[in-house]
């Protein structure tokens, strides 16, 4: 049963709840973990069967604990990151509430706490942490009309091959999640055209070191703020099939037909945007930079790792580059479903707080709301490139943490 009143109330139950549960309890902070479903509901159940994390495990995981069935040098699976979830919750004794939707939370009238309605009761607390993550409500843009008869479907219920029917298979856009089920449809024998627009493209490692190394020795883990223009930009990486740098040329290869970014839908035919060539020489771009980051980092400190010339070398462009498909007709290529792997907004409609702009994002620095009390934590940029990784929610709920626990010293005296 859920107590009548605590300190702070944490929303969300996945990576972001737990490691500020951590930190509140090494504080000494009176707290309460409240989960709509389970522990890492979203790892189990809103992503494909094959899906493993995009870093390997002595990375995406936080400080105080270590995966106990996954090499640290490998990508742990969905089921391995939920478990992991269950055991560092289990490690750290947090008092979380599973089955548990909160409804709403208002500021109290004459008071400087918050009462929180659920679906088990009322709670009163001091503070809220706002702990969803930014995979809350998918984005499927009103593109192609529901009346067309082809199965559209968001990544996020995408599961396997075999839940799809026969047929040709769209998948727009090519971040980690397109790329990986693109890859996968295509190994499975299906006919693939990947969508794919302006990205990032790291390597998955290089000179004997994951990508994750090299973003941390370079300093760009720690960026405060995206460079201008590339908020948004999506980044091909992926840890499947043992950890592969994602080449378009070579999804190419296999098969897959790639177009530019989906632009509309017309008499039957789906029309892109003349930017592939573009997309892809930028993505090159973006990889060859970081090589030659890596390069130069390498000869400045004088680390003995192997050159890998073989690396900087882009292989020749396919005839989807060459001679670009600008539209497609759904019906003539045998199309019969459609995967948006178009990402996610975010969703704080229970939260009934000042705490948000005009265009409906958290005002926050840092994570401190403008609204006294309130917090939001593992956002994508909440601090720093990484907040919204395993590892980079911990550091930022360690300072959330402390700021609950020093305005609760400066108002006790």
């Amino acid at each position: 049963m859920l107590p009548k009143e605590t300190d702070t109330v944490i929303v969300g139950g996945g990576q972001a709840g737990l490691a500020m549960s951590e930190h509140l309890s090494n504080c000494g902070i009176a707290h309460v973990v409240l989960e709509r479903a389970r522990i890492a509901e979203r790892w189990r159940t809103e992503r494909w069967d094959s899906l493993v994390a995009n870093g390997p495990a002595w990375h995406d995981r936080f400080p105080s604990m270590e995966f106990s069935d996954t090499d640290p040098d490998a990508f742990a699976s969905k089921h391995s990151v939920a478990s992991y979830f269950e055991d560092f919750a289990k490690q750290i004794d947090a008092p979380i509430y599973c089955g548990v939707t909160v409804r709403n939370a208002r500021r109290m009238e004459n008071a400087t706490g918050f009462r929180v309605e659920t679906s088990e009761g009322l709670i009163e607390a001091r503070n809220i942490v706002a702990a969803t993550g930014p995979f809350q409500k998918p984005v499927i843009p009103p593109v192609v009309p529901e009346l067309v008869g082809i199965k559209q479907m968001h990544s996020s219920t995408y599961r396997n091959p075999e839940q799809l029917p026969q047929g040709a298979i769209m998948v727009v856009g090519a971040g980690s999640s397109g790329t990986q089920i693109a890859s996968e449809l295509r190994h499975a024998g299906r006919k693939v055209y990947l969508s794919v627009g302006p990205h990032d493209r790291p390597p998955r490692s290089y000179r004997g070191r994951d990508f994750c190394w090299w973003l941390g020795v370079l300093g760009k883990w720690q960026a405060k703020t995206p460079p201008a223009g590339q908020e948004h930009v999506t980044i091909a990486v992926s840890g499947a099939n043992g950890g592969e740098t994602v080449d378009f040329r070579k999804l190419a290869e296999t098969g897959i037909t790639l177009v530019g970014r989906t632009q509309r839908f017309e008499n039957g035919k789906l029309l892109f945007n003349a930017d592939l060539v573009e997309n892809i020489a930028a993505g090159d771009a973006n990889y060859l930079s970081l090589l030659q980051e890596a390069d130069d980092y390498v000869a400045r400190e004088g680390l003995d790792l192997p050159p890998e010339p073989e690396a900087h070398i882009i292989p020749p462009d396919p005839d989807c580059l060459t001679e670009p498909v600008l539209s497609l007709d759904l019906a003539q290529a045998g199309i019969t479903t459609i995967i948006w792997a178009t990402g996610f907004v975010q969703d704080f409609n229970w939260l009934e707080v000042d705490a948000f702009g005009a265009d409906g994002k958290p005002q926050h620095d840092r994570g401190v709301s403008t609204a006294s009390g309130v917090y939001f934590l593992g956002l994508p940029w909440l601090s720093m490139r990484g907040s919204s990784f395993i590892w980079g929610v911990w550091v930022d709920a360690q300072y959330l943490a402390e700021h609950i626990a020093a305005k609760r010293l400066a108002a006790t005296g």
